[in-house]
């Protein structure tokens, strides 16, 4: 698919004064993705003294610098996260962390475990640890819903990502960085997702993919999902994770509204039939982005549930009281929830501007 000018102007922002994040030193790992472009774009608003990107796609960032014109508190910074001492260089000075970077697909983890593990496990260990030497106030880790209960390599990672960032509150010393964790499920439009396969299947005139006709999975825009990761992260307490809610949609549902919208705006139709693959490999046919036994001991409001830190004072949970109720919910899967209409469907894909026709 060709790529979409995306430029922005500070004309183009309402800047959000008296923030935490005002005047700050902001690093977001993974800064070039789908997500952490977004997150980036997101942080504008709160006028941060500097913005790192930290990323090794080195055309990602040249795009993004053309895009991001404007911003000269923007810093561009190459680098993997698996290079411990690029990671410190990058660190310094910094007062928030958001660590995007992760290999984030199930099939080229699947085929490649020894890479998913040297970046979101050792990766990680190693922003954690620059983060603790250089003091970082708030660290805020971006995880999926593939960690619960994972029969996959990359849910198997970044559920060790997630232990890793919470239990760093405990080893951090006399550093006086806070870690978090924000969960969420499939984010609409973004890389190697469902949205954009479709699409190019439609425009090759090749049968839309279907793994099950009853495949489900939670949903999310990425400025839906960019503006909740930074809203738990202005939350965060004592080291919990946030897990957004999110409607969930049947994928047979999806592909039909994509393909009734694109009948709609051309004159020559699309009308071949999908074709059914059945699961891939570490594939399952509906998601969770909670267990039955993180709900137990959970709390949420309307946006999110959060899971207090498994490793800290049992006495700090009486504060989780004065701010969230007891979550209501026994768990927290995309077969149990309500879903999408395609009349949902297709208006959040118009207004998202997902389709390019």
């Amino acid at each position: 698919m060709v790529r979409r000018t995306t430029v922005l102007r500070s004309a183009d922002l309402l800047p959000i004064p008296n923030s935490e994040f005002a005047d700050s030193v902001i690093l977001v790992t993974g800064g070039t993705g789908s997500i952490g472009s977004e997150l980036v774009r997101e942080l504008l608003r709160y006028q941060p003294r500097a913005l790192r990107v930290f990323s090794r796609g080195e055309e990602k960032q040249y795009y993004m610098q053309s895009d991001l014109a404007e911003f000269p508190n923007m810093r561009y910074l190459i680098g993997d996260v698996r290079d411990r001492r690029r990671v410190d260089y990058a660190m310094k000075g910094v007062d928030y962390v958001f660590h995007a970077a992760a290999m984030k697909h199930v099939p080229a983890s699947e085929y490649n475990p020894m890479e998913a593990v040297k970046t979101n496990v050792i990766g990680t260990q190693n922003v954690i640890e620059a983060a603790i030497e250089n003091d970082v106030k708030k660290f805020v880790l971006v995880s999926t819903d593939k960690v619960v209960n994972p029969r996959n390599t990359m849910g198997a990672t970044k559920l060790l990502s997630e232990k890793l960032v919470l239990s760093a509150n405990n080893f951090r010393g006399d550093s006086h960085t806070l870690f978090a964790c924000v969960r969420f499920g499939n984010v609409m439009g973004s890389s190697g997702s469902v949205i954009p396969t479709f699409v190019r299947q439609i425009l090759e005139n090749r049968p839309l993919t279907l793994t099950s006709g009853e495949m489900t999975r939670f949903m999310m825009s990425i400025p839906a999902a960019a503006d909740l990761i930074i809203q738990a992260a202005a939350r965060v307490r004592h080291g919990e994770t946030f897990i957004l809610k999110m409607p969930a949609v049947r994928i047979k549902d999806l592909a039909e509204c994509i393909v009734e919208s694109y009948n709609r705006t051309h004159t020559k139709k699309y009308v071949i039939e999908p074709e059914v693959t059945g699961a891939r490999i570490g594939e399952r046919l509906d998601e969770s982005l909670m267990t039955e036994d993180e709900a137990s001991h959970s709390y949420e409001d309307d946006a999110m549930f959060v899971l207090p830190s498994p490793y800290q004072d049992p006495a700090r949970l009486l504060d989780y009281g004065k701010e969230y109720r007891a979550t209501a919910v026994r768990s927290y899967s995309s077969a149990d929830a309500v879903l999408m209409s395609k009349q949902q469907i297709t208006d959040l894909l118009t207004s998202c501007d997902l389709l390019p026709w």
